[in-house]
């Protein structure tokens, strides 16, 4: 029962922010704000510019409010504009280098990052280039396919899956770094 409700407690907010209700577009931001921060933070290292795009996404999100078909979550048509806007900014700025080189992909198991703060693995996922960055985020977080990520970015599929290949590799490199200096200072 709680679960219709709030359903239809979105979609009435939905609706009249769509007739540019201040307070329902108010609530919608705050309900969804610090979700879409965190979105557009996983692609942006910067806070300041990822609390930018994030208020840049929801201009998107209440200009293009009307569009929106009740297919689906409203949570996961606000996080797709935030990604597409994160990714946009970082095309315009030159900050994406997908090369196109050839790499035999490899799904082989990495260490477990069980005992690993979230910020840890935040910290080691921005120390990624964009390019790896963007394809590691859109492939595993995001849950996009390879043919997915191709067209969203305008690559082939395998350049898809070097990016992925390459940042997985990175992170682990990073990761035993990482390790290593902790276990050092003990």
């Amino acid at each position: 029962m709680k679960i219709i409700s709030l359903h239809n407690k979105e979609k009435s907010l939905i609706k009249k922010a769509i007739d540019n209700n201040r307070e329902a577009q108010q609530q919608l931001f705050e309900q969804f704000s610090p979700k879409m921060l965190g979105v557009c933070r996983q692609y942006v290292k910067d806070v300041h510019h990822a609390e930018d795009l994030m208020l840049q996404g929801f201009l998107k999100v209440f200009t293009n409010l009307d569009k929106f078909k009740h297919e689906g979550s409203f949570e996961g048509w606000v996080r797709r504009i935030m990604v597409n806007t994160c990714i946009s900014y970082l095309r315009k700025k030159n900050l994406i280098d997908l090369s196109d080189e050839e790499y035999v992909f490899n799904d082989a198991a990495t260490e477990s990052l069980e005992n690993t703060s979230v910020e840890e693995i935040q910290k080691l996922i921005d120390q990624l280039p964009e390019g790896y960055k963007m394809v590691f985020n859109l492939f595993a977080i995001e849950g996009y396919k390879h043919s997915e990520i191709a067209v969203k970015l305008g690559v082939s599929e395998s350049t898809s899956k070097s990016q992925l290949f390459k940042a997985r590799k990175l992170l682990q490199e990073n990761y035993y770094k990482m390790n290593k200096r902790v276990h050092e200072n003990k």
